[in-house]
């Protein structure tokens, strides 16, 4: 059974630093894209960056510079690194994956992770 666990979200003060990680119960291999997303209280949901099965990666412009997204396919996790954090980067943010069409191109999620950017 295809999962996905999230993890690393907390409170963090302008300027700091979090490292948030998805966990899969199966291969990245499975995998045609994965992504974080995030949603702020009274917001859409939204596409903060994506890393497809052959590296290539992508940020929303908020965020260029700032986050780092990366795979480890060794232990099957996603992880964000997210530096120089602003209180607009509060929100819960989400794991996400497609797999290949060989696997129909289901769509995972993660169940969430709140990171809470304040002084």
């Amino acid at each position: 059974q295809v999962q996905l666990v999230d993890s690393g979200g907390g409170l963090v003060q302008p300027g700091g630093s979090l490292r948030l990680s998805c966990k899969s119960t199966v291969s990245l291999f499975r995998f045609r894209i994965m992504a974080w997303y995030r949603q702020a209280p009274g917001k859409q949901r939204e596409l903060v960056a994506s890393i497809t099965a052959d590296g290539a990666t992508n940020y929303t412009e908020s965020v260029k510079g700032r986050f780092t997204i990366s795979r480890d396919k060794s232990e099957a996790t996603m992880d964000l690194q997210m530096d120089n954090l602003k209180p607009d980067d509060t929100a819960v943010y989400f794991c996400n994956g497609e797999e290949r069409p060989i696997w129909d191109s289901k769509i995972y999620w993660g169940q969430g992770t709140q990171v809470t950017v304040s002084s």
